[in-house]
């Protein structure tokens, strides 16, 4: 109640309520387009059983692509600079996924594991990178890489505010999945392979390749995540880029349901919540970690309907002795 009533008590001096409303949104919009770009083709990842955990360390490996790009280590001109980083960051990507895959399919590694811990590699790769090849040498001894030429920026959609173009690059990627998802032959396929890899192949249907195909994309969404981080907000690379967006994706992507579309409002959602967690722990001194109970609570809901959705309890009655 007192949270209600700080919210509704207007203040005699203070910002108008259209001005806190429009704040608000901008810093919902910022979250929401740092949450869209992994969790749309992870959906897809998750719909044919490869269950990519790893795109934490994807992020990071497009991340690192886009600044190595970005500072001038190939002699492009201006024009071309941002398409190649977009390239770089997606392949750095989609080879961090191909890795664990090519594990699963040759040897039946568990892509859950190798993923998991392949974040960590990166992480420490990442961390030398900075304290060596990759380092500033204007940063004072700082961890972070030298900043990204203002060619290589995204630009914003509205002047003097971050929100930039990865936001409407992240909603078309997800338009995309779900096209291909729903409508495609590859979507068939991959759905088919989902639900019975056994009987898929006995079908005819190439499972490795396929596997293939959706651990590149789904890899390559998610270094366009860290493009999008470097390139669109900060302008340079730390080892703190990232405050679990991979592992946040995961969320996001079961509570949509594992559809792509469903992922645009699920980040929206989540967005909200860590936004309005933040902005409660600085009027109310409320614990930000409010926002990963009230998500965690939300996805715990979202699997129990959904387990009670697919399986019916069905109440027996004991049999009778000698009947």
């Amino acid at each position: 109640m007192a949270v209600w009533t700080l919210v509704l008590q207007p203040e005699p001096e203070g910002p108008s309520l259209i001005s806190c409303v429009a704040r608000c949104s901008k810093s919902v919009l910022l979250r929401h387009q740092n949450l869209l770009f992994a969790p749309s083709w992870r959906t897809i990842a998750f719909r044919a059983r490869l269950w990519n955990i790893g795109a934490e360390g994807q992020l990071y490996l497009g991340a690192m692509a886009a600044v190595a790009v970005g500072t001038g280590l190939f002699d492009v001109p201006g024009i071309f600079l941002l398409p190649l980083i977009i390239i770089c960051g997606a392949a750095a990507g989609a080879a961090g996924m191909a890795v664990p895959t090519y594990l699963r399919t040759r040897f039946g590694a568990d892509e859950v594991v190798t993923t998991l811990l392949l974040n960590f590699i990166i992480l420490i790769f990442l961390r030398m990178m900075l304290e060596g090849p990759m380092q500033d040498p204007m940063g004072l001894g700082w961890p972070q890489s030298s900043p990204i030429l203002d060619q290589g920026m995204l630009p914003p959609l509205i002047d003097r505010m971050r929100i930039h173009s990865g936001l409407v690059l992240a909603v078309v990627a997800a338009i995309i999945a779900q096209f291909m998802l729903v409508r495609s032959v590859w979507g068939f396929r991959l759905r088919a392979v989902g639900e019975n890899a056994a009987a898929a192949r006995h079908a005819g249907i190439g499972v490795k390749r396929l596997l293939y195909s959706v651990a590149i994309v789904s890899g390559a969404l998610a270094g366009l995540a860290g493009v999008s981080e470097v390139a669109g907000l900060k302008g340079y690379l730390t080892a703190d880029l990232s405050p679990g967006f991979g592992y946040t994706g995961i969320v996001v992507a079961m509570l949509a349901g594992l559809s792509p579309a469903g992922v645009v409002v699920s980040a929206l959602f989540i967005a909200s919540v860590f936004v309005g967690a933040d902005s409660m722990s600085r009027a109310m001194g409320v614990s930000s970690y409010l926002a990963d109970l009230v998500v965690s609570m939300s996805l715990l809901c979202v699997l129990v309907g959904g387990f009670f959705a697919r399986y019916r309890i069905v109440r027996t009655r004991a049999a009778r002795g000698g009947a």
